[in-house]
């Protein structure tokens, strides 16, 4: 195929009147060179352009011409190119002195050495680009641009190829040229341009195709790059490379199934095709076709056994095979033999990540950074160990520097978006969720995590459609026997069935297992147990968690090891985190008979090995699917018994725990089949907090008020100290026993009731000093000439956190809150993700049918508080009946419960340990228990306090429960006495008769084993209270 008109071209017989037309300047004996020269080209084939085509084979790369038409269809050099030679030299020597270096390339094979060498001299001073430029035979001028960008002057080579397409537009090589120019230049969609225009001009170049698919490829246009490259098989068939780009492609965009049947096709046409044969492999591993990609693997070790990237394949498929040890073996050989191997480095990572040896993951993850850092993979595993590592901040760095170089790499996207969310930055990891989205949209994961983000913000947003999308997702996920994307622990503020939510845990419990197995570790046997335990043998139990520092979980337990009856039982505790030296940690360690630090053991068999060394009857498991926990331990099995207790609100759904530790109104036997485990009832709630000893200081409240002003509410300004702080307080200024008698309508008969509550008052002169310290956010001031703090300034680190009870007398107003004093409040301090519309709904009925109330709320987070109020605005309520303030340390955030008149309960998800901490300062709590553990806790403290009125059976019920507290003061103060009586008479608050108990139905437990029956233990409770 002639591309050109070659009656355009000039002939060797016109190379004189040429010479003298085009370079009379020139002196007669380089004249009659050039003439010398062309007449001696007549030996050869002229035909000398060369083929624009891609190596197919890297190890057989083709030869490239200098020089030449980069172009497949071939046409003859041309005379007026040859002549021109000069000038190209003399343009490329004036870039030399210009400072500008001459780019190396490659000796030309004959004719073109004697052409260098007799004609690359220096021939006038004209400038070399107007001569080029002046040229009329685009032919020439391409060649010429050939040279030119070859040599590494792009921009010059760009002018020829522009002037030839001027001058031809129809001339199908300075097309293929320029996008070749582009694509060198990185500039691929300009290079798509010009091959798009060639490929136009003609559609029957193979080699266009070919060119054209390539950049498609490269811009990630899939659909077209095959498109191309499958009319580019209708010209040549059996061009492997061609099948091979194919089942690239789709094994790019995961379609595996459809990169095996073209990768199979370049194995059939070449068997020599090594890099085809590990693509193949690849794709097949993908399918989990194992054993077919380790055979493709293998045969490529028998040609090139040392080849680093076919033994990191073989090591992948190893560890998929489970036998880690030679996955390792063979990553390590391919670090072996090239220490700069980044993929075995990855792997390397990801097994020792696995393994839970984090630093040296972090070696090899970093290592991989460094040896390919503008591979995306590297930055994208560097910053998953950042996260493991609870260091959200470096690891969204790392991910963002994957997205620099790859902004299609979707599954970074979805990590930044975690890492954001971990550090609670929800807009950026929302809107890094629908970038994902945009580019894959069924992808489960990123759904569910942009739906929970939007839970944790109150984004109602189409909430009835996503609770039913996420529902679909795992039901689906379930029934195929796929890991859920929903965590379990997120299971509690969704609405689900129970057999959704048990199916969840059960299948995050067999990836446990998976774990271990993966590990070739085998859970431990016990032998037969004694029904009788030795002469003064004590049952052991051991206590496990990564929460026995600064945390809720400790908040709540950090006395029960040093409460326990040491001649009943032997207590052991492991801690799954270093220690954080706080006092709750401290008081842990003395309470405990035996205390081990299992976080210096990352090894889940080690640490399983140090507690079945032990010989512990029965393991308390205190995390559950919580942060930190290492369930893996627990499917070791080191203990005969196992047990769920306190730290998680659900059902393990694991077969290696036996039991869960709850309560009849908690789990009645009704729901039990929402259980894996069986059923250990605690005779009274199974909930209990430390605040008694955490909290002294609360036990008594003193009202503040100015002398001659009438007590409007008892919960206004209050002083909380220690017994010698009130004392000094007593003898400097007149304490007051103000009597409340009140009259209330109680129980079903609607008995009337009166009841007397006396509320401990101090009279001062004026209440402006105090005003003022808290209006300029002063430290302290003073109550009749006694010191006292501002409770809304925190001073000292431990007093603060709850480590140690507080020196000083604590001033409490509702001023600090910026809270009405003649309002209602009501009051819920869960994080918002508890909240839900129906729950809403549910409070704005009760601020509609209370006028003068107002509901707080903690900015926790920060988002959730417009979102609520605008939620409450399109419902007829103004935003301002919303009052949120920041959250505060532990103990101004218990302190402060004591000036709200009631606590709101979330029905989907209760307050576990914010409804102890504000039962404890005093204030009545509404709940309405629905079907979960999580859902139930509240009432279970609520008839442990002895307070059962408070629990509603219904909406409708905690809509008036709520509404009758709010209009009725004698009744508020009713339930105020009661509930401030209860915490020091009912048994919610005592450890001590807690731990009694526990100790009673562990041995029942025990006992139960020891016998071989395996049946709920609900010995202890009382009658069942089922609603």
């Amino acid at each position: 195929m002639s591309v050109v008109d070659s009656s355009v071209l000039p002939t060797s017989h016109s190379l004189e009147s040429l010479l003298e037309f085009r370079f009379p300047s020139l002196t007669d004996p380089i004249a009659m060179d050039l003439s010398s020269s062309m007449r001696s080209l007549s030996m050869y084939d002229t035909n000398l352009l060369h083929t624009l085509q891609q190596p197919q084979q890297q190890q057989q790369p083709q030869q490239q011409i200098p020089y030449l038409t980069y172009m497949t269809p071939k046409a003859p050099v041309t005379q007026e190119t040859l002549l021109m030679l000069p000038y190209v030299e003399s343009y490329l020597n004036n870039m030399q002195m210009l400072g500008i270096p001459r780019t190396a390339y490659d000796a030309p094979p004959d004719p073109m050495q004697m052409v260098n060498r007799q004609f690359l001299q220096p021939a006038t001073n004209k400038t070399a680009m107007e001569l080029l430029m002046g040229l009329d035979n685009y032919v020439a001028l391409n060649d010429i641009g050939y040279v030119l960008r070859e040599s590494g002057h792009t921009d010059a080579a760009r002018n020829c190829f522009a002037r030839a397409i001027e001058l031809c537009p129809q001339f199908i090589a300075p097309w293929i040229n320029m996008a070749v120019l582009y694509k060198t230049q990185n500039e691929p969609w300009l290079a798509i341009h010009y091959a798009d225009k060639a490929l136009l001009i003609d559609q029957t170049v193979h080699e266009v195709h070919v060119t054209l698919a390539d950049l498609l490829r490269e811009v990630h246009c899939y659909d077209r790059a095959i498109q191309i490259y499958n009319r580019a098989l209708e010209l040549s068939p059996n061009d492997a490379y061609v099948h091979a780009k194919l089942g690239q492609i789709y094994v790019e965009q995961g379609k595996y199934d459809m990169a095996v049947i073209y990768l199979q096709q370049v194995v059939d046409i070449q068997t020599d095709y090594p890099e085809a044969q590990c693509s193949l492999g690849n794709a097949l591993f993908r399918l989990g076709r194992i054993a077919e990609a380790e055979i493709c693997y293998l045969r490529i070790l028998q040609q090139q056994p040392n080849c680093p990237s076919i033994l990191t394949n073989m090591a992948n498929v190893k560890q998929v095979q489970g036998n880690l040890a030679e996955a390792k073996f063979f990553f390590g050989k391919a670090v072996e033999f090239d220490p700069n191997y980044e993929p075995a480095h990855s792997g390397l990572g990801i097994l020792y990540q696995q393994e839970q040896k984090v630093r040296e993951a972090f070696w090899h993850y970093s290592e991989a950074a460094r040896l390919a850092p503008n591979v995306a993979r590297t930055h994208h595993y560097l910053g998953n160990v950042y996260r493991e590592l609870g260091d959200p901040q470096n690891a969204i760095a790392c991910y963002q520097r994957g997205l620099l170089i790859d902004p299609t790499y979707n599954d970074l996207y979805f990590q930044v978006g975690l890492a954001y969310k971990d550090s609670g930055n929800y807009p950026e990891a929302m809107q890094s969720f629908t970038r994902s989205l945009m580019l894959r949209p069924d992808q489960p994961d990123v759904i569910c995590n942009a739906a929970h983000c939007q839970q944790l913000i109150c984004d109602f947003t189409g909430y009835e459609q996503r609770i039913q999308e996420l529902n679909t997702i795992v039901d689906k996920q379930l029934a195929e026997g796929k890991l859920p994307s929903i965590h379990p622990h997120h299971t509690i503020i969704y609405p689900m069935t129970h057999k959704m939510r048990l199916g969840i845990a059960t299948a995050n419990a067999n990836l446990c297992l998976q774990r271990i197995n993966l590990a070739q570790r085998r859970p431990f046997q016990h032998p037969p147990a004694r029904k009788v335990l030795h002469p003064g043998e004590r049952l052991r139990i051991g206590y496990v968690s990564s929460d026995f520092g600064n945390h809720p979980t400790s908040h709540l337990m950090q006395s029960v090891p040093g409460f326990h009856d040491r001649t009943k039982v032997e207590i052991f505790c492991y801690s799954l985190a270093t220690n954080d030296g706080t006092n709750f940690h401290r008081r842990i360690i003395d309470g405990a008979e035996h205390y081990f630090d299992l976080s210096q053991m990352p090894c889940d068999m080690m640490a399983a090995q140090k507690i079945y060394d032990d010989k512990i009857h029965v393991l308390v498991n205190l995390n559950g699917y919580t942060k930190g926990a290492r369930n893996e331990i627990f499917a070791l099995t080191p203990a005969p018994v196992q047990v769920m207790w306190l730290g998680y609100p659900g059902s393990s759904g694991a077969p290696f725990m036996d039991y869960i530790i709850t309560d009849n109104i908690t789990s009645p036997l009704r729901l039990a089949h929402a259980y894996s485990e069986k059923l250990a009832y605690m005779p009274h709630t199974y909930f209990i907090g430390d605040h008694a000893q955490m909290f002294k200081h609360l036990a008594e409240r003193v009202v503040v008020k100015e002398k001659n002003v009438a007590l409007g509410k008892e919960n206004l300004t209050l002083v909380n100290a220690m017994a010698p702080g009130l004392e000094a307080l007593a003898k400097s200024v007149e304490l007051k026993g103000m009597v409340h008698e009140v009259e209330v309508v109680h129980g079903p008969d609607k008995e009337l009731i009166k009841t007397e509550m006396v509320v401990p008052i101090v009279e001062i002169p004026t209440t402006e000093p105090l005003k003022q310290m808290i209006g300029m956010g002063l430290n302290a001031s003073h109550v009749g000439g006694v010191p006292v703090q501002n409770g809304a300034v925190s001073c000292d680190f431990k007093t603060a956190s709850g480590e140690q009870l507080p020196q000083t007398i604590m001033v409490t107003s509702r001023q600090q809150y910026s809270l009405p004093d003649d309002a209602v409040v009501y009051c819920n301090f869960n994080q918002l993700y508890k909240i839900d519309p129906p729950t809403v709904d549910m409070w704005i009925e009760i601020l509609k049918r209370v006028p003068n109330s107002v509901i707080w709320l903690l900015r926790f987070p920060v988002l959730g508080e417009t979102n609520l109020k605008q939620y409450c605005a399109d419902r007829g309520i103004n935003p301002n009946r919303l009052c949120f303030t920041n959250v505060a340390v532990k103990e101004e955030h218990v302190r402060r419960g004591q000036l709200a008149d009631v606590c709101l309960d979330t029905p989907l998800c209760n307050g576990h340990t914010t409804g102890m901490d504000v039962l404890w300062s005093g204030t009545p709590m509404v709940t309405m228990p629905l079907e979960t553990l999580a859902s139930r806790v509240a009432a279970s403290q609520l008839y442990t306090l002895g307070v059962p009125e408070l629990v509603a059976k219904d909406r409708q019920a905690y809509i008036d429960i709520s509404v009758r507290l709010g209009n009725d003061r004698d009744y508020l103060l009713h339930m105020r006495n009661r509930v401030w009586k209860a915490r020091h008479t009912s048994t919610l608050f005592n450890v001590k008769q807690f731990c009694t108990d526990f100790e009673t139905l562990a041995y029942a437990i025990w006992n139960r084993h020891t016998a071989g029956e395996h049946d709920h233990v609900t010995d202890l409770s009382g009658p069942e209270i089922d609603f």
